[in-house]
């Protein structure tokens, strides 16, 4: 199953990024963890079939538009049994 690395740059903390990322998550099928990073930016690890990795990725932008002013994909290792999104702190 496809996962993605996905690093968000701008004012994305302090901002409820992390939360409005766990409760669109919740909409869709996917797995998986954001938390924020010691350089202000927030990473993300997401897990899914294709079109459920896209639409959640596409919802989070749409939600979070003024906020990000950049995002870094990378292929990531499946987990396997995983089970969730969850918030790491």
């Amino acid at each position: 199953m496809p996962r993605s690395r996905i690093t968000y740059t701008g004012k994305v903390q302090g901002v409820g990024f992390r939360a409005t990322a766990a409760s669109i998550a919740a909409r869709f099928e996917v797995t998986g963890w954001v938390r924020n990073e010691p350089d202000r930016s927030v990473l993300l690890e997401v897990q899914g079939d294709d079109g459920e990795l896209a639409a959640f990725r596409e919802a989070l932008r749409e939600r979070m538009r003024g906020n990000i002013k950049g995002e870094t994909h990378l292929p990531a290792g499946e987990v396997q049994g995983e089970v969730g999104f969850e918030i790491q702190r």
